[in-house]
């Protein structure tokens, strides 16, 4: 608890304060979604055959599609 003190007192916080800001970024750098549901959406869309082209034949289209 001492070396708590000692940290919280270095950065001028409250022991109460630093625990929540280390709280708060250890929970900001957990994911938001579990990688089992990441990697379920990926396999489903992996099923599906989406037309695809060429980058720059995509865009060209896209640009033929404003004009007309």
């Amino acid at each position: 608890m001492e070396e708590i003190r000692q940290i919280a007192r270095r950065q001028r916080l409250t022991v109460g304060e630093w625990a929540r800001q280390t709280l708060r970024a250890a929970k900001a750098q957990q994911p938001t979604v579990e990688a089992e549901r990441k990697l379920a959406a990926i396999r489903e869309a992996a099923r599906h055959s989406f037309p695809t082209a060429d980058l720059t034949q995509m865009l060209a289209e896209i640009e033929r599609g404003y004009q007309g």
